[in-house]
Order: structure tokens, then sequence, then C-alpha cells
């Protein structure tokens, strides 16, 4: 799927890593159940991003102790997952969980995203997948 869209005045989110700072995309990435459901929102409106036929779907959930390697490669398959469905960078990411995390397990998951190249902008229990694509919309950096 590839979605249509069209900037607000003041930008998109700032890829530092791309050539002239290209926008990236901010995503909202949902570890509540056994695969995991990644969503982008435009101008407030969020779809859950849908796997091609052909390319591999979402990926599975680590188990919450699961070592720091294996969600460290959960969040690169969901950066490639998410660039996949909507053919541009991934940059930014809010994680939502079905509960708020303690404190050492949010900074584990934060850890594991920024080496996966994703930005943590937030990561909130109680969220769906789609609110948070519209928090990591508002939250992310805007290009000039």
């Amino acid at each position: 799927m590839k979605l249509f869209q069209i900037e607000e005045p003041e930008g998109g989110p700032v890829d530092a890593n791309a050539p002239g700072g290209a926008p990236g995309a901010a995503i909202g990435v949902a570890i509540g159940g056994r695969m995991a459901e990644i969503a982008v929102a435009v101008g407030g409106n969020a779809e859950v991003l849908q796997g091609a036929p052909g390319f591999a779907p979402p990926p599975a959930v680590p188990p919450l102790k699961a070592a720091h390697r294996e969600w460290r490669e959960f969040f690169e398959t969901a950066r490639s997952f998410a660039e996949r469905a909507l053919a541009r960078p991934v940059t930014h990411v809010v994680i939502a969980l079905p509960t708020a995390p303690d404190a050492a397990f949010e900074e584990r998951l934060s850890q594991a995203a920024r080496e996966a190249g994703l930005t943590p902008l937030r990561i909130a229990g109680g969220l769906s997948a789609a609110a948070a694509a519209i928090l990591a919309e508002d939250l992310a950096p805007r290009s000039v």
C-alpha cells in the first residue's frame, strides 16, 4: 500500500542521515499481541500498514524478557516493513504497549529502537498502533 501524502506547511519529520535532510516518516508500533501492528498517520488520519503480497508480514513480537538483540532485530524488521509499505525512510517511532512499562523495560526498548535506526519519541501504555502513529506524527521534528 502506498499513501498519498500532502505535507503540512511546517514540513515532515527530518531524516538527519538522508542526503539533504529528506523527510522520514514517523510510525506507531503496537507490541501488545503476538504480531506487531505498525501504523502511520498523515494529517491526523492513521492507517495500520498491511504487508504487500510477496513480502514478509509485520514482525512477531518477542517475549517481554527477550534479549536485547531480539528487540533490536524486531525494530529493524518493523522499520523495514514500514519503509517497504511507505516507499520512504522511517526515522521516528512511538511504541505502544498494553500497559505502561517500568523504567528498565522502557530503556531497553528505547536503546533497541535507537540501534535499529529509529528515534523513539515516546513509549506509552494503553495506545493502539493508530493512536501511536497519530502521536508520532505530532511529536516528530519538522523540516524547515
